[in-house]
Formats: structure tokens, sequence, C-alpha cells
């Protein structure tokens, strides 16, 4: 079978683009395509920020990450995976704790096909992947990969990082984290980064309407609304914030202003 036999076999929707492989370009990678480039390009030219705000939100899942594997959880579910780009959740986890098992999950079929190349786990941990949509999280949760991978009557800690702006109605998306914090045992923990409007509503409407012409919808939420996705878990400090605001580290988050980031991040324990 030719590469293009299997391309349109799985039907990886070139034509059109995608959020993940947007945001791989945003990162300066190179797993994107023309629809891409230009949607990407389109969203750039109302908010030049946006590859501030990528590598912003990219440190700060890294920073979450090596906090948590530090603090003895040794299980990773992160759901809106996008391309791989190295240092990835695993190698953090696992470069605190060998023996950490990641579960990735997300919905496009081009993920899925580096992810399998390049998430490659440490010998003495395992590094999974599923491919299945954040709306359904019922199918996530009833995975064998999963069940493979994650005991979810231990700590598990659910990363939700740029992905919920992509779930445009409210009650759904507290429907769907509401249902995977259910799940998760005590002393789990959650870390989520969403972007907002409050510090430039005019950019944050504009970036919409790019997004919306590419065909995808984008739900842009307040700081009060991204904080009720934890309501129930205690925060960690320093609470909800900018994203380059949470734990900063050396200089990579100096010189950044909370417009550029346009996001709030967290991290919550399930006590």
């Amino acid at each position: 079978m030719t590469r293009d036999d299997e391309d349109d076999e799985i039907d990886l929707q070139l034509h059109r683009a995608h959020s993940a492989r947007m945001y791989d370009y945003y990162l300066g990678g190179t797993t994107n395509f023309a629809a891409d480039r230009e949607a990407a390009g389109q969203a750039i030219a109302v908010f030049p920020a946006a590859r501030v705000a990528a590598r912003a939100n990219r440190d700060f899942v890294q920073r979450s990450t090596r906090l948590l594997a530090s603090q003895g959880i040794a299980q990773f579910l992160d759901v809106g995976t996008g391309i791989p780009t190295s240092p990835n959740l695993h190698e953090v986890a696992q470069g605190i704790n060998p023996q950490a098992r990641v579960l990735y999950a997300d919905n496009d079929p081009i993920v899925f096909a580096h992810a399998q190349a390049l998430l490659l786990s440490s010998p003495e941990g395992l590094t999974s992947y599923l491919q299945a949509d954040v709306t359904d999280p019922a199918a996530i949760l009833t995975s064998k990969e999963l069940a493979k991978t994650i005991d979810v009557t231990a700590p598990v800690a659910l990363s939700l990082n740029a992905l919920l702006h992509f779930v445009p109605d409210d009650q759904d998306a507290y429907r769907i984290v509401g249902q995977l914090k259910d799940a998760l045992a005590p002393d789990s923990a959650l870390a989520i980064s969403h972007g907002t409007p409050d510090f430039g509503p005019a950019e944050a409407e504009r970036i919409t309407q790019v997004y919306a012409a590419a065909g995808t919808t984008v739900r842009m939420r307040t700081r009060e609304q991204i904080e009720h996705f934890f309501d129930g878990w205690d925060l960690l400090d320093p609470g909800l914030c900018p994203t380059h605001r949470w734990r900063p580290e050396g200089v990579a988050e100096q010189g950044i202003t909370d417009a550029q980031v346009s996001a709030y991040a967290a991290v919550a324990v399930k006590r």
C-alpha cells in the first residue's frame, strides 16, 4: 500500500485545517499542511502573539507535569495531546519517575500516526495512545488502552491543556470535565489551560472568527468560567492565573504580557 493509499483509507482530511496542526505551526513544527498554515497565518495576522501564547502554554504543561511527578503522581492522562514535540509530557514525567505511566488521547489521525512513532516510553514505564474525542469521555474511560495503562483507583494527573476552548457549549464542557473528575481517585490532579477574552476582547473575537472560518468553533471563557472547571478540588498556589505566571522558572516567562498569552492556567488536587 502506498502512502497516498494509506492517507485515503484513514481520511486525514488534509484539505481542512486542524487545531492540533495549527498549534504545531505556532510552535515551529513541521507536521502541518497548507490548510493548517493558511489558517494559522490568518490567526497570527489578527493575534500576532499566537506563537508566544503557544510557547507559554507548552512551558506550563512541562512545569505542571514536573511538579506533579515530583509530588509522587505516577500516572498521567493527557487529553488533546497534539502533535508530539520533544520534550513531551511522558518525557518530563519519566525524567523524574522512570516508572510513570502515560496515556495520550487525541482525535486527529495524524497525531495518532506520529504518536506511535515518537511517543516512546522509558523501559521502566509505559506510554500508550488512544484516538478519541474529549466530547465522549465515557469512550476514554472505558477504553482498553486506559485499562492497560492507568489504574483509576490510584492518583492520576489529568491534563486538559489548550483543549476546552474547543468545546463551545458551556454545559457540555462542564459535563465532560465533571465526568472525568468523578472517575479519578483522591489525590488525583487536574491541569487546565484555557484561552480567555479577559486581556484582549477584540483580539479574542477576531481569532475566534478565524477558527470558525476554518471549520473549528472556539469558545473563549472568562476567569470565573474557567475556575468553575475546578469546582470541588483544591487549587494549588498560585491558583488560576495567566499561563506564564503559574510558577515561572528561570527567564523563559520573563517579558511576556498577560495580553500576549490571553489564557489562564491552574492545577488542582482532589481531596
